[in-house]
């Protein structure tokens, strides 16, 4: 936020859905980056390229259980003909030491071992007899239940080329190639190659951390029996979700109450684990609307871009917004609709996109797409607002899920989309081409 004129002006200007998007990702910044461990690391931004410091695999090795072998020594061999070798050891995954295989030999190999000096090539124990002398077997005895096969003749009934089942040195990734980029987010293959390549810490820009809370008296937490004009708080889950599915680590706090002294004191204790502060209720203009009370007390208003302004929107649904700055830090905050569809369309329109800047990504949107609108009858929208509908979208066509009601929890579960209707439409008749915003 710019200025405390802003703030006091935010509810008689008409926000434009881009323009309060504008503002808040004018104002985020990319959290600070760390030096993590690992695992700490997971979900977290790459901050720089990554280069590979040792090939993988570092090492010819067998990628089969078998016999390596010279090529000259199994030429031509077959079942009714096959090569006879001295096997003169074992090689095993990890072993220093391994021995020299000469013309007319052949050491046992594991799947990962080295391929020992003199070899040229690796077949598979399926290809010989095992060192049993009683035809083509099916698979390799453990060493530990039959030491003596390090040893004695093998029989093989195929012959092999060169390098077959030997995977080169540097084949995966050579030293000096780049194996991340910056700004890769780290999932379970990324971290599993800088592990490959011997990283055991990266600098990243961490997960934000975001406190989600809701307010209203009339909130009743899942397992708890509801009074009269009670209901079960369920956008504190949702939006708490929704925080986790966008890449964030996320607190959730229990339902307050309408007070606003209660609320400011939440959200005060809070500020210490927050990159970011999502509040839902309690921003249109009932008379027990108190969040705009309770944050105009939190908001440090004398310090330049402290304090919340309340928004009116020219968007259905999601009309009352809030969005700013708390607390000596000047933590973030967006202030969302109470009821559950305003709530979190609102979510994935503005605080998804927060969540997204914070963790330091440059593509921050849902991607979105053009669709061929499949309805019974057609769409009506207010003049001069931008709707969102639920929908569902599959192979070039979406269908509405539900009406227009922001209340309406159960449509928004089977939604997989969002139809955009243009400010300046008020109807848009089947078949008609949409924008959609697709949900992942």
């Amino acid at each position: 936020m710019s200025s405390a004129a802003t703030r006091t002006t935010g509810q008689d200007h008409l926000w434009s859905v881009d323009d309060h998007l504008e503002d808040i990702l004018g104002t985020v910044r990319p959290l600070e980056p760390i030096e993590l461990q690992l695992l700490d690391a997971q979900g977290c931004v790459l901050l720089e390229d990554v280069t590979v410091p040792v090939s993988l695999p570092p090492f010819d090795n067998s990628s089969m259980d078998g016999y390596a072998v010279r090529v000259a020594d199994v030429a031509g061999a077959s079942e009714e003909f096959p090569a006879v070798l001295t096997v003169v050891g074992d090689v095993a995954a990890g072993q220093a030491e391994q021995p020299y295989v000469g013309p007319g030999q052949a050491a046992r190999i594991m799947t990962g071992a080295p391929l020992p000096p003199g070899a040229e090539a690796v077949v598979p124990v399926e290809w010989t007899d095992g060192g049993l002398g009683e035809g083509p077997v099916s698979g390799m005895r453990a060493h530990s239940a039959s030491p003596e096969g390090s040893y004695g003749q093998v029989h093989v009934h195929r012959q092999a080329e060169a390098r077959a089942h030997v995977r080169a040195r540097g084949s995966d990734v050579k030293a000096g190639d780049r194996a991340l980029e910056a700004g890769t987010v780290l999932g379970p293959p990324q971290i599993g190659l800088l592990a490959a390549i011997g990283r055991g810490t990266v600098r990243v820009r961490p997960r934000p951390r975001v406190v989600v809370l809701s307010t209203g008296s009339e909130l009743v937490q899942p397992d708890e029996e509801l009074g009269t004009g009670q209901i079960y708080d369920s956008n504190s889950f949702a939006l708490c979700a929704a925080a986790r599915d966008a890449g964030a680590i996320a607190y959730r706090v229990g339902a307050v109450a309408d007070d606003a002294e209660t609320l400011r004191s939440t959200i005060e204790d809070q500020l210490v684990r927050a990159d970011l502060v999502v509040t839902t209720g309690g921003v249109s203009v009932g008379a027990y609307d108190v969040v705009k009370e309770a944050l105009s007390s939190v908001a440090d208003e004398d310090e330049e871009g402290g304090g919340i302004d309340f928004r009116t929107l020219a968007m259905q649904p999601g009309k009352p917004q809030g969005f700013g700055s708390i607390g000596p830090d000047h933590t973030p905050l967006l202030a969302l609709p109470g009821n559950p569809v305003s709530s979190y369309v609102s979510f994935e329109l503005f605080v998804r996109p927060a969540i997204r800047t914070l963790m330091g990504l440059t593509d921050v949107h849902r991607p979105t797409t053009r669709a061929t609108l499949s309805a019974g009858k057609a769409l009506t929208s207010p003049k001069g607002r931008r709707q969102f509908l639920r929908g569902t979208y599959a192979d070039g066509t979406v269908t509405p899920v539900g009406g227009a009601g922001s209340h309406l929890v159960a449509a928004l579960a089977h939604a997989d989309a969002l139809i955009v209707v243009p400010e300046q439409d008020t109807s848009v008749e089947p078949g008609t081409e949409v924008e959609v915003v697709l949900l992942g």
